[in-house]
């Protein structure tokens, strides 16, 4: 039988809610689909309720969201109560992506910063608000040698899904280790920044 659309909160909803996820648990994508159709408009409004967050962010929170609950499903004590969890996991990835934003941000300010202290704009070094930046993080993290540092930073900088504290929970270290060794790619990012300019200074001699 197809689950039927019901109403944001209230009973009816939390009665729907449990239902809904009793079939889902048991393969029932119509019941993924009504809960999904019931519980998308809120989770849209609180991911565009971020002014961080333009329009397409907000609607990766929303996949990302339903993505993580429905695989979580099972973990869920309180059926009746689905919007409300759903909401939670929301927030918390609207913050996490913000978070990864604002580091993403960092970095480039940094590398910008590194870059007009030696000149280098008049070397056409690479220009953070061109996107240069994370294409030279990119072939940073693409010459590390494989192993726990890499897996850190690409996790960190390239996917840009999780928290430090989220990849230590991950890699089983502890956050202090996660934080080292983005510290330490961070110098390496900056250290290829000088090579670059002083190359392109050396080709415009």
């Amino acid at each position: 039988m197809t689950a039927q659309r019901k109403p944001e909160g209230g009973e009816d909803a939390g009665a729907a809610d449990a239902a809904d996820v009793a079939a889902a648990l048991r393969g029932d994508r119509a019941a993924q689909r009504a809960l999904y159709d019931r519980y998308r408009p809120a989770v849209h409004r609180l991911a565009r309720s971020f002014p961080a967050l333009d329009a397409d962010d907000a609607e990766d929170v929303v996949q990302d969201a339903f993505v993580r609950a429905f695989a979580s499903l099972a973990r869920l004590e309180q059926p009746a109560r689905f919007g409300g969890w759903l909401l939670t996991i929301a927030r918390n990835r609207a913050i996490t992506r913000i978070a990864r934003g604002r580091a993403r941000s960092q970095l480039a300010e940094e590398l910008g910063r590194e870059a007009e202290a030696l000149g280098a704009g008049e070397a056409e070094a690479p220009d953070p608000e061109a996107g240069a930046e994370l294409e030279l993080v990119r072939r940073v993290v693409d010459e590390l040698p494989e192993g726990p540092e890499k897996e850190t930073v690409r996790l960190f900088y390239l996917e840009g899904q999780l928290t430090a504290r989220e990849i230590a929970a991950r890699l089983g270290v502890g956050k202090s280790a996660i934080t080292m060794r983005l510290e330490r790619f961070r110098a390496k990012v900056k250290r290829r920044l000088l090579a670059e300019v002083a190359r392109l200074r050396g080709e415009e001699s």
